[in-house]
């Protein structure tokens, strides 16, 4: 049976919004849910990025029962690894064992801000293969000291670590990070339907975990409307991680997709209210055999209105076709 998620999107909501969207999440029945990490938006009309840990920590307060995950974290460049394995463990503990670790090897946009460079994706994969240890290392208690190619880690310990460890997924875009993932990870994460991507992962060692996709979605009454928003907020989506991985600044997003047109966007994202057009988006995700999909509803300003829609018709109609 496939679980259907929500998204924190940090860069559409300013920090108590998400907290109260994430409590109308789990009262109108999702499954999950994920929170973006960034330092930018992707575009300024999205307005809003704040620091994703806190919001984290507030929503495994508001919260009982919802599931909460990274979506993602890159622990390479903007936070240390050593860092990245106390946040987890703090939140493990706040949420009272619902939150899984979700990492990824980071985009430009977010990791320049910290002055140290931007180093080409094979480095960046053996970084994060590198941060993945370091993480698993300090989870299993007592002291670390790690001198490696790219961190160093001096009698490091972490002194509160819930019982039941963080599970801790990595974000796959090509062979190489899904040989990572396979090898190290608890389950795989995908912005992309593509079963190679979890066939590569099943390959080197996978088989048998979770694997967690997510969608971005246009609710609205109006369907122009809808089309209008998903164009103004989302229209980066569609360069794909290799390319946006590399952008630096929301200026170079807006650049990137200044020929864009509405109609592009409307193709590859479901908007309006058509339930057949959200249940025929999300089966690609299902049918490459994906067992989990968090939904990002585009617009800070529309969660509730879509919150209540996927509670009584949404939710139900996706159950009823992949459940």
């Amino acid at each position: 049976m496939v679980q259907f998620g929500y998204t924190m999107m940090t860069e559409q909501a300013g920090p108590r919004a998400l907290v109260d969207h994430v409590v109308g999440a789990e009262a109108a029945g999702f499954d999950f849910s994920v929170t973006s990490d960034h330092y930018f938006p992707w575009l300024r009309s999205q307005g809003h990025s704040p620091y994703a840990w806190s919001v984290l920590g507030a929503a495994a307060q508001a919260t009982s029962r919802i599931p909460l995950m990274t979506y993602v974290t890159c622990p390479t460049f903007r936070y240390h690894p050593a860092v990245v394995a106390q946040k987890a463990a703090t939140m493990q503990l706040l949420s009272e064992g619902r939150f899984r670790l979700g990492l990824g090897s980071g985009e430009n946009l977010n990791e320049h801000v910290v002055g140290g460079g931007w180093s080409p994706v094979n480095v960046r994969h053996e970084m994060l293969e590198e941060a993945v240890g370091i993480i698993r290392a300090l989870f299993d208690g007592g002291h670390v000291t790690h001198h490696g190619a790219h961190f160093d880690v001096d009698s490091a310990r972490l002194w509160d670590l819930p019982d039941d460890l963080p599970p801790i997924g990595i974000a796959v875009s090509g062979e190489q990070s899904c040989s990572i993932a396979g090898r190290l990870a608890d389950f795989v994460i995908a912005t992309e339907p593509e079963r190679d991507l979890l066939t590569s992962f099943d390959r080197h060692g996978g088989e048998g975990e979770a694997r967690v996709g997510q969608l971005p979605v246009c609710y609205d009454r109006d369907r122009d409307a809808a089309v209008r928003r998903a164009h103004d907020q989302f229209r980066w989506f569609g360069g794909g991680w290799k390319v946006n991985a590399e952008l630096p600044h929301p200026e170079s997003f807006e650049s990137a997709t200044q020929f864009v047109r509405p109609e592009d966007v409307a193709g590859a994202v479901p908007c309006g209210d058509s339930i057949d057009d959200f249940v025929e988006a999300v089966r690609p995700f299902v049918d490459a055999g994906f067992t989990e999909v968090a939904l990002v509803q585009i617009g800070g300003e529309t969660q509730h209105e879509y919150l209540d829609w996927s509670e009584k018709r949404l939710l139900p109609a996706l159950s009823e076709a992949f459940g």
